[in-house]
C-alpha cells in the first residue's frame, strides 16, 4: 500500500482526491481546521479500509503546518504522494483590499505549500521517490479580474511548483502543477449557474490519479482544466 498526505481534504477538491486515493489503496495523512469534518471524512473512508490519519490544522498557521507534518511523518515511513491543496481565494483588487488579504492568502496560499513541500521533499528526496501535486488555479497564469492578491499568490505557488520540479528531479521525485479553472466547490455556494458548467472536483481527482500511473520515466509538469463552455 502507498501513502498520501493531502492538505484541505474535508471539501471540494481535497476531499475528491482522498476518495479516490483511499478508494484505490492508499493510506492518508489529511488535514483541515474543522475536527467535525475530518470525523466525517474517516467514517465515510472507513469501509474502503486503509489507514487514516486525521490532524486539526489552519494552515495559515506555521505551528499548525508543522505539527501535521511531524504527525504524517510518524505515521508513516515512506511518503508517496504530497497534494498541496489547502487555499483560499478572497476577492479584491489589490490597490483597494486591506492588506489583511494579501498577508492571509500568502500565508496559505503560498507559505503553507513552500513548508510542506520543503520538508516532505527532504523525505522524498532520501527516499529516491515520491510525487508532489500543487493545486495552484488558472490564475496562476492568467490576470483574473478582481482577484489581485489570489492572483499573485497562486502565480507564486507556481514558480515554486517550478522550482521544486527542477530541485528534485535528480532524486526520482516528481512535481506537477495543476491549473483548474472555475471548479464547483464551496466557492461557487449560492450560484445560479448550471452545475454541470463547471470543471467537477472528481475531474480533478481522476487526473492526478492518471498521473500517478504514468510510466517512471515521465514527469508531467502542468495540467490545465478548465469548462468547456462557461
Amino acid at each position: 500500500m502507498k501513502n498520501a498526505v493531502i492538505t484541505g481534504a474535508t471539501k471540494g477538491i481535497g476531499k475528491a482526491i482522498a476518495v479516490k486515493l483511499a478508494s484505490n489503496g492508499y493510506n492518508l495523512a489529511v488535514c483541515a481546521r474543522t475536527e467535525k469534518d475530518l470525523i466525517a471524512l474517516q467514517k465515510e473512508l472507513e469501509p474502503m479500509d486503509v489507514k487514516i490519519v486525521t490532524v486539526v490544522a489552519d494552515c495559515s498557521n506555521k505551528v499548525d503546518v508543522m505539527n501535521f507534518f511531524e504527525k504524517a511523518k510518524a505515521a508513516f515511513n515512506i511518503i508517496d504522494v504530497l497534494v498541496n491543496n489547502a487555499g483560499v481565494f478572497l476577492t479584491g483588487s489589490i490597490l483597494d483590499e486591506d492588506d489583511y488579504s494579501f498577508e492571509f492568502q500568502q500565508q496559505l496560499n503560498l507559505n503553507a505549500t513552500y513548508y510542506f513541500s520543503k520538508y516532505f521533499g527532504k523525505i522524498m528526496r532520501s527516499q529516491h521517490s515520491g510525487h508532489i501535486f500543487n493545486i495552484c488555479s488558472i490564475a496562476s497564469a492568467q490576470t483574473i479580474e478582481n482577484a489581485g492578491s489570489y492572483s499573485v499568490t497562486k502565480t507564486a505557488m507556481l514558480s515554486l511548483n517550478n522550482v521544486l520540479r527542477k530541485e528534485l528531479a535528480d532524486y526520482n521525485v516528481k512535481v506537477t502543477a495543476i491549473l483548474p479553472g472555475s471548479t464547483l466547490t464551496a466557492s461557487w455556494e449560492g450560484t445560479t449557474i448550471n452545475p454541470d458548467k463547471f470543471v467537477q472536483p472528481e475531474d480533478i481527482a481522476n487526473s492526478l490519479y492518471s498521473i500517478l500511473n504514468l510510466s517512471s520515466g515521465v514527469n508531467v509538469d502542468e495540467i490545465t482544466l478548465t469548462p468547456l463552455k462557461f
